[in-house]
């Protein structure tokens, strides 16, 4: 373990950003960390609002995905906690954060999970394009001081397994779920969809 925590804190000497790195790299670094996640929910809710019902489906799979993720990720820091660099002075800190369990990377596995929720229904190409994404914001959590190597690498592996999860529980409860989210949908918002500016 103490092998691990020193490569892991090698690692991340080597990426973190210091007071002389570019500035245009480190604002890049911050969009990349603090606001790419804003995506996600943008891209379920225009495939909810104007896809067909085989978007609506992968959309409630992903938003079901990551909502599995992130509970798992609160046990695991639970678990076991596992301070940031910030929190032993380590390395230098670009944003501001709480000192929270770090592993795994809650922004990386937000990404991670939805490439691949997008990669199992067979949306492979976005699901790569969202894994390309996935690499830079765990890059740049490591770069402006808030996450370890081994945090994002966490937020890339443990995804595959709440991924799996999902697709096997999802027979179960997926396809009455989304009847009835589509039945209160259609209630609450009759009227745009009356107008035709979202689709029923």
């Amino acid at each position: 373990m103490f092998v691990l925590e020193s490569v892991n804190q090698a690692l991340f000497l080597s990426i973190n950003a210091t007071p002389a790195s570019p500035l245009a790299v480190i604002t890049l670094a911050i969009f990349l960390a603090k606001y790419l996640v804003l995506l996600i929910p943008l891209l379920l809710l225009g495939m909810w609002l104007w896809g067909e019902q085989p978007q609506r489906e992968r959309a409630l799979r992903v938003l079901l995905s990551v909502g599995l993720a992130l509970l798992c990720n609160q046990l695991i820091g639970l678990l076991w906690d596992h301070p940031r660099p910030f929190a032993i002075g380590l390395g230098y800190r670009f944003i501001d954060h709480a000192a929270d369990p770090s592993f795994p990377s809650d922004h990386t596995t937000i990404f991670a999970t939805t490439a691949y929720a997008f990669w199992l229904a067979g949306k492979a190409r976005l699901g790569r394009m969202l894994l390309l994404l996935t690499v830079l914001v765990g890059w740049s959590r490591i770069y402006l001081g808030v996450h370890w190597p081994l945090d994002i690498l966490g937020g890339l592996l443990l995804p595959l397994l709440y991924s799996r999860m999902l697709a096997l529980a999802w027979p179960a409860c997926g396809p009455r779920l989304l009847q009835s989210l589509n039945g209160v949908y259609r209630l609450l918002l009759a009227k745009p969809i009356a107008l035709g500016w979202i689709k029923a």
